[in-house]
């Protein structure tokens, strides 16, 4: 599957059972990357981290964070923000209370890109209509 046959089997609010092949598709691309970057789709994994940013889910955080760090391009091509789809607060509450290597990491992350500005402004509802309109751009 690509981006463009995801998009238009899920949308960018997908739910239920969709979410967890979103997550499923999240994971193989993972997978790849981190075995020798550009094996993954990227451009794919940027669009299933959007899906789930909009669902909006704490429990995602792990997972889109492996996504972000699978390898360079992964982590040019997913947003800091796509983390905190429950909101910013919310995700930085959750990483501090989960005492595991790769939760003090995302946090530390998050926090450098708040101090340098990258969230400002920001909200899951801004993030989520931004992406609406860069994904229509081909419609």
């Amino acid at each position: 599957m690509d981006e463009d046959e995801s998009l238009r089997r899920y949308g960018l609010h997908p739910a239920g059972a969709d979410l967890d092949e979103v997550r499923g598709l999240l994971t193989e691309q993972t997978r790849l990357e981190k075995r020798a970057q550009g094996d993954g789709d990227t451009e794919l994994m940027k669009l299933c981290c959007v899906q789930l940013f909009n669902a909006g889910s704490l429990d995602d955080v792990p997972l889109i964070w492996r996504a972000k760090t699978a390898g360079l391009d992964a982590d040019c091509s997913i947003d800091i923000q796509l983390l905190c789809g429950s909101g910013l607060a919310r995700t930085k509450a959750y990483l501090s209370r989960r005492h595991l290597p790769e939760a003090e990491a995302a946090l530390q992350r998050i926090s450098r890109c708040e101090a340098a500005g990258d969230f400002e402004d920001f909200s899951p509802a801004g993030l989520s209509a931004w992406y609406a309109a860069y994904y229509a751009h081909d419609d």
